[in-house]
């Protein structure tokens, strides 16, 4: 078996499939080209279209780049709506480029399209008519986010979601219902959330009768799906007791939708594992998945079908459709065998504190006792990381390190405690998980506790560095890409969207300004003695060039170890390729040398 080179990692990165809708049996999806995101679909065969714009929704962390119609796909492109017709021609701008769109939804006549509408720190739910002879209007504001629009299927009613700060939407928020006539809403009505009640994607059933919605009362630790009769205005709950939402960090996530035969389809998030479950009349049944599948997102369909994005450890991203049969691929991934995927392990273990913590363990290709091993500690750091298709870990396992994904204490996907685990404990209860996770690997002889090295970005790199700057060698080596060094200076420069994330996670300022002190990693570099590397983006807004500078300049002046690396142009995640190659080129280098060599 040949090592996975950077170029392989890239192309794995690079060729993702992310969005996909499904209307009256037509496919779209959003794939990656050269660092772009591109509308594809399929007819006879996988194609393109509006081959000339790159799609783009620029509200909070994007999302929502495309929806359907009976009749054409609505995009985000140039920082307007587009609007480009199934049966062919030139795609033509419905709004004129001001701000920042998402989530385009066509109402079912085919009149109107609303969306999420983001200008100078002001949220709103816009909406214009499809011919794009008038200016787009607001249609709803005072909340401070809003977040997947829903039409009924006669388009006289609309459901949202909105929240406001300090709350994150996975936090609480409120579910709205009004009915829609003449370009307004009327009678608009809270019917589901709360402060502490999270609610996520609302959705009408396909005769209006019923509106769905996914949410996670206060004080109960799972999920349940809840439908609201509108004919009587009763609620009853269908499913309970299951992890079924997922932290909205981005528009239009999609976990569930109408499908073959009227029935409602949804995803469980069972430990990482997708579950699909069919909901009808008769009950709820689990149903199969595609040969090798093992996680599945943006599920769209109506009585035609249903698609979804669809990965496992050993399936790259693949855009798969079924009629309620049988599932058949629309678009494959990279590589589309899996060639060379390393199985991973499910994995619990307990921190010095007795709790328990969760982690996805991937051996090294070939095996081999003792080896060097990575820990990689997500961002977020409310987030997870399942068995979905990731190129990062199957690379570094077939060039010879095990690997650990670490979902640490405030890690969705095991219920609402344990999310929780990390309000005002950001920077202690993620740092004890990270040294337990070291303890774990040598001490059940998964690797070598002499070779071991932390990863992370964003939030993973905040814990990357507090770890080696608190617990200075219980890693040989760390990488640290776009990490948040300074939360002052995270708290007063950071996007909206994340602005008053910190007030949770650490505390509200001023009154908590000691424990932002006492929690940022600049405040204990200088204990820092481990190998490490700096990477970070010219342009990042959520953690600006300054704060890696700052630290940089702290392990000059203290003789540590360390490289660093400024990618031009490029902002809070990579998008170049030219970049992502360097980057595992760089990262593989360094790790090889600390850990193999050193």
């Amino acid at each position: 078996m040949k090592p996975w080179k950077p170029a392989d990692v890239t192309r794995g990165r690079i060729d993702h499939r992310s969005e996909v809708r499904s209307a009256g049996g037509a496919v779209f999806w959003t794939e990656r080209e050269g660092g772009k995101t591109k509308l594809a679909g399929f007819e006879a065969a996988p194609r393109r279209f509006a081959a000339d714009h790159a799609l783009a929704p620029g509200v909070g962390y994007g999302g929502g780049a495309f929806n359907l119609s009976a009749n054409a796909a609505y995009y985000v492109a140039e920082g307007r709506l587009w609007r480009l017709a199934q049966e062919g021609g030139e795609p033509h701008p419905l709004t004129p480029p001001f701000g920042a769109a998402a989530d385009p939804q066509p109402d079912p006549g085919d009149a109107w399209v609303v969306y999420v509408h983001h200008l100078e720190g002001r949220d709103v739910l816009a909406i214009t008519q499809t011919s794009g002879e008038s200016w787009p209007q607001v249609l709803a504001a005072g909340a401070d986010f809003y977040m997947q629009p829903a039409w009924s299927p006669n388009g006289r009613r609309l459901a949202w979601v909105e929240w406001d700060q300090p709350n994150m939407p996975w936090d609480g928020g409120r579910l709205l219902l009004a009915e829609f006539a003449g370009g307004r809403l009327q009678n608009v009505r809270q019917v589901a959330g709360g402060p502490a009640t999270p609610v996520f994607q609302p959705l009408f059933s396909p005769d209006g009768s019923y509106l769905v919605w996914l949410e996670n009362p206060e004080g109960e630790e799972l999920d349940r799906l809840v439908r609201l009769d509108l004919t009587i205005d009763q609620k009853n709950v269908l499913l309970e007791d299951m992890v079924l939402l997922e932290p909205a960090w981005m528009q239009a996530q999609r976990v569930m939708s109408f499908g073959p035969g009227g029935a409602l389809y949804l995803r469980e998030n069972r430990g990482g594992r997708g579950v699909l479950w069919r909901v009808g009349e008769d009950g709820a049944r689990e149903q199969p998945l595609p040969a090798k599948a093992a996680w599945l997102t943006s599920l769209s369909g109506d009585e035609r079908g249903l698609a979804a994005v669809v990965s496992g450890p050993g399936l790259p991203h693949q855009v798969a459709f079924t009629d309620g049969s049988n599932w058949q691929t629309r678009a494959y991934g990279w590589p589309a065998d899996g060639a060379g995927a390393v199985e991973p392990e499910a994995v619990s273990f307990k921190g010095a504190d007795g709790q328990t913590i969760h982690a996805i363990y991937y051996p090294p290709a070939g095996g081999g006792a003792n080896p060097p091993a990575v820990v990689s500690i997500h961002g977020g750091p409310t987030s997870q990381r399942t068995l979905a298709f990731d190129p990062q870990p199957q690379f570094f396992a077939n060039n010879g390190f095990a690997y650990l994904e670490l979902n640490y204490r405030g890690s969705t996907g095991y219920g609402r405690s344990y999310r929780e685990a990390l309000y005002g404990q950001w920077g202690v209860a993620d740092v004890a998980d990270a040294v337990a996770a070291a303890r774990f690997l040598a001490g059940s002889g998964r690797a070598d506790g002499r070779r071991l090295a932390i990863i992370g970005g964003s939030a993973g790199g905040y814990t990357t560095l507090m770890t080696l700057a608190t617990h200075p060698g219980v890693y040989r080596a760390g990488v640290s890409f776009f990490g948040v060094t300074d939360l002052f200076l995270l708290a007063r420069d950071t996007h909206k969207f994340e602005a008053r994330y910190t007030d949770k996670l650490v505390g509200p300022l001023p009154e908590a300004a000691e424990l932002y002190r006492e929690r940022s990693p600049l405040t204990h570099a200088g204990n820092i003695k481990d190998a490490l590397y700096v990477f970070q983006g010219s342009e990042d807004r959520v953690v600006p060039l300054n704060q890696a500078e700052e630290l940089v300049r702290v392990l000059q002046q203290n003789g540590v170890p360390h490289r660093y690396k400024v990618y031009e142009g490029e902002g809070h995640g990579w998008r170049k390729p030219e970049t992502i190659s360097d980057f595992y080129r760089e990262m593989l280098a360094f790790l090889e040398r600390e850990l193999k060599f050193g």
